[in-house]
């Protein structure tokens, strides 16, 4: 993650649960988790937002069945609070800080043949049914926390500028996954499966992002990578960030890139990533298999060919002879359709 000057990173257990809102609209609190089953070929990723001081949640889930559909819900649900994780059927349990946590879904998913229907969402709510979906999945910490809170040298909180800033703290691990789904009738188990989690809390706008690409992948107890790159509005060089996970014990990321095959609508294809560490240089090679492509459009705005724009690809990674299921997040300012990172690249 990215450090300003003169800081550091305070890690506490406490902050694996929930914190008093700051006094800004604004203010974000949010848990992800992502879970594959690489034998069985099925993912899920869920999150909730809490935006206590706007008055609702955010709840996504997303379920990737093994046929190519995909099972997709959103919901902004009313909340006077931010006393737990729990919003339109989802819920998040910290079983025990650094460790365990549990996440319960009960309600319905829109199930898409053509996930990429998801770029109009709401053409898309009104093509395609809505079936009854559960997910009951535990999660096991299998690596270092990674992040915590910016703070200062002398460990007080830092000054954000609250227009600009995404989150005050963030964290990240690599987990094993067990359980099931249940779309529809038909369970789905998860048996050893892997996974990747993250929180965040702090004020936070989306279109503060610039454009980022996040490659969270756990390839087994013992191996994963993420890497993080992130443009800047401002210009220079982009943020790289992340580790690869050996046996226990991570190996910072000192220099990474991203080598991207995109069809003619922009959405991703296929990549390579190049990971570097002390030790070596990872080469991970990701396929991808569905993509669901979210949007964000700034409140008030009325200019709507710019908007931010998150694809969201369930893809078939190998590397140092591993082969697993993981995610792919591209988040990235779209301008008359062309991602800004691709403008980016072509001018750099």
């Amino acid at each position: 993650m990215y450090m300003p000057p003169d800081s550091r990173l305070k890690l506490d257990p406490r902050d694996e649960y929930t914190h008093p809102p700051e006094p800004v609209g604004h203010y974000n609190e949010s848990m992800y988790f992502n879970a594959f089953d690489s034998a069985r070929r099925i993912g899920a990723w869920v999150r909730i937002g809490n935006r206590p001081n706007e008055g609702h949640a955010e709840m996504s889930c997303c379920v990737y069945l093994p046929d190519g559909r995909v099972g997709f819900m959103f919901g902004r649900p009313a909340i006077t609070g931010n006393e737990r994780m729990a919003a339109a059927g989802m819920s998040f349990e910290v079983v025990e800080p650094f460790k365990r946590h549990r996440v319960r879904y009960e309600g319905e998913l829109l199930i898409m043949d053509d996930p990429l229907a998801m770029a109009d969402p709401s053409a898309a709510f009104k093509r395609y049914p809505k079936r009854p979906a559960t997910i009951d999945l535990d999660f096991e910490g299998v690596s270092p926390m990674h992040g915590g809170e910016i703070v200062d040298l002398q460990g007080r909180p830092i000054v954000l500028d609250p227009e600009h800033a995404v989150y005050r703290g963030h964290t990240e691990q690599n987990m094993a996954v067990n359980g099931h789904i249940t779309v529809d009738g038909e369970r789905h188990a998860f048996s050893n499966g892997t996974g990747y989690r993250d929180k965040s809390w702090g004020p936070r706008h989306w279109h503060s992002f610039f454009w980022y690409k996040w490659l969270p992948v756990t390839f087994s107890r013992d191996f994963g990578i993420l890497l993080s790159i992130k443009g800047r509005p401002e210009g220079g060089p982009n943020r790289i960030s992340g580790n690869v996970l050996r046996d226990g014990v991570y190996e910072p990321v000192i220099d990474g890139r991203i080598d991207t095959e995109y069809d003619d609508a922009w959405i991703p294809r296929s990549l390579t990533a190049h990971v570097t560490t002390e030790r070596q240089t990872y080469v991970m090679k990701g396929r991808i298999l569905t993509t669901v492509p979210l949007r964000h459009k700034k409140v008030g705005a009325s200019d709507f060919s710019t908007y931010t724009r998150i694809t969201e690809s369930i893809s078939e990674y190998s590397c140092e002879g591993h082969t697993v299921l993981g995610m792919t997040e591209y988040c990235d300012v779209m301008n008359d359709g062309v991602p800004i990172s691709e403008r980016a690249a072509a001018t750099a």
